[in-house]
């Protein structure tokens, strides 16, 4: 049976292992993350890291995480701009794309979509030296994130976005079984928001991310479980505490 595991590490920051073995580390913010229980000295093992966007709680550590483990990094153009500054030579070990652009790795498929967030570059992780007021440079777009795998399982991490009516356009073109969605109702989508983007897209199983008291987002996940159920019936949803995970299997999954 064709598997998918998805941990909530804290926040947005996310671990998606397929059954064919890579470790696929999403926005990894590890070190300063209030949510989190590990930080970049405990990751063993990742064969790809993606950004979404060059917020910090986003970008984080995705450098060092690909420093220290061998990782490739997937982003869009600016932030592997940015990847050089740390040895992860363009195209090599930084693999750019941008919305509607794909890459392909093994038998990983990340095909960047749309997203609907601030535009930036987090200061201390911009190419160059900072201005003297600090302010943010652009880091090149926000994009979502189809991950496709070779057993056919396909995951959708929205990314730090507000709702938007194509994302039943992303649900039709791919297809995805596991969805992960920001609730926390301040910086992106609310529960109501949510609630309305699963019944666009139609997984099988939600996973809340991007809320909590930690980081000023708290946000109801049983009222968002109840407009789940209310606008998208066969959609589960997986609400999980940070090292809790998912395991996707066919049309089934467990908590663990």
């Amino acid at each position: 049976m064709a598997k998918v595991k998805v941990t909530l590490i804290g926040h947005a920051s996310m671990l998606v292992e397929p059954d064919s073995g890579e470790s696929i580390y999403i926005d990894p913010w590890l070190d300063d993350n209030p949510t989190c229980g590990i930080g970049v000295a405990d990751v063993e093992k990742a064969d790809l890291v993606v950004a979404t966007h060059g917020h910090n709680d986003h970008i984080g550590d995705s450098f060092a995480v690909c420093e220290k483990t061998g990782a490739t990094f997937i982003g869009n153009y600016e932030l592997c701009l940015v990847a050089g500054k740390h040895g992860l030579e363009l195209g090599d070990r930084a693999l750019p794309f941008n919305p509607g652009g794909t890459v392909e790795v093994g038998n990983v498929r990340v095909t960047a979509t749309q997203a609907f967030h601030s535009l930036s570059m987090s200061p201390n992780q911009a190419l160059g030296g900072p201005s003297d007021d600090e302010y943010f440079k652009p880091d090149g777009g926000v994009c979502g994130l189809v991950l496709q795998f070779a057993n056919g399982i396909t995951v959708y991490d929205t990314s730090d976005t507000a709702l938007f009516s194509d994302m039943q356009l992303i649900s039709q073109m791919y297809g995805p079984q596991v969805a992960i969605l920001p609730v926390g109702g301040k910086f992106t989508m609310g529960i109501r928001e949510g609630a309305r983007a699963a019944s666009f897209i139609r997984p099988d199983v939600v996973i809340p991310n991007h809320h909590g008291e930690a980081t000023g987002q708290p946000a109801d996940i049983a009222g968002f479980e109840a407009c789940v159920r209310m606008l998208s019936p066969n959609t589960a949803v997986a609400a999980l505490d940070p090292g809790q995970s998912v395991t996707y299997t066919s049309s089934s999954f467990e908590v663990s």
